[in-house]
């Protein structure tokens, strides 16, 4: 009886669907990217670092009474806009420039799935995500942040975070598949960000927000992304935030992930 050999099969073949294998190879393509041009990281950990340093010796006496008590507050919301900013400002734009430098037609005439591209793209995200929470921890280490709800739950809050960063990725390939320039989705990622990231419990609790602005803060998904990270690491309730946090993680991944793909499918 004659047996017959996939000619590229090797050990993950057998087990991997060819749209993930094709999505990690261009994952490393776009890791390698970063490798060269770490600007995505620098920012996903710079701008965060430097809220947390401005926020906590500005406020820190103020809110809580000391900069130690108030760094536990607010570390925390620090790490949820690493993780969510290091996606928000690289893969709309990365994604945007292949289109428009013919990277796209390239890989549209390769047999691989329509998905990996963006695919790939995102699951390089959650690689800079997690180096962008790592070295937000170090610093957090350095001016006084202790992990108060232990080690599974301060790896749950990474994971939470991360996760979270990946599901705010799509928004920004959404609009890096709908707009004609880089410019463009770079501006339309730093709009969504100031509303979705500094709209929150952030720097301070909400309860004497005004009525408008705490009702934006109480529905933002990202408050209770804080919310939930902030309970885990610090040891405290979480009062259903984690669960919620769960939620809209995949209320934005089906709000932006099928779009993205079918306008992505559509670009020529």
């Amino acid at each position: 009886m004659m047996t017959t050999t996939a000619p590229t099969a090797g050990p993950r073949a057998a087990w991997s669907p060819r749209w993930l294998r094709h999505s990690l190879v261009l994952a490393r393509r776009s890791l390698a990217k970063t490798s060269r041009n770490p600007a995505t990281i620098v920012n996903g950990v710079v701008t965060p670092a430097l809220f947390l340093v401005l926020f906590l010796y500005l406020f820190g006496g103020e809110v809580a009474g000391s900069t130690g008590a108030y760094l536990q507050y607010l570390f925390p919301g620090i790490i949820v806009m690493g993780a969510g900013l290091t996606g928000l400002i690289s893969t709309g734009a990365s994604i945007n420039a292949d289109l428009k430098n013919g990277v796209t037609d390239r890989f549209r005439s390769l047999p691989i799935s329509r998905l990996a591209p963006l695919l790939g793209s995102v699951l390089a995200d959650i690689v800079r995500c997690l180096v962008a929470v790592v070295l937000l921890f170090v610093l957090g280490t350095v001016l006084g942040f202790r992990i108060e709800g232990g080690a599974p739950s301060a790896l749950a809050a990474v994971g939470l975070a991360v996760l979270f960063g990946f599901c705010v990725s799509w928004v920004t390939v959404l609009i890096g598949v709908l707009v004609k320039s880089t410019e463009a989705v770079m501006a339309f990622s730093f709009l969504t960000f100031l509303p979705l990231q500094l709209g929150t419990s952030l720097a301070a609790r909400t309860d004497t927000l005004p009525g408008w602005l705490r009702a934006w803060v109480d529905v933002n998904p990202v408050t209770a992304a804080m919310d939930a990270c902030r309970a885990l690491l610090n040891g405290t309730p979480a009062d259903g935030a984690v669960t919620t946090t769960l939620i809209w993680c995949a209320v934005i991944f089906l709000l932006f992930c099928p779009p993205s793909v079918a306008v992505y499918g559509r670009r020529e």
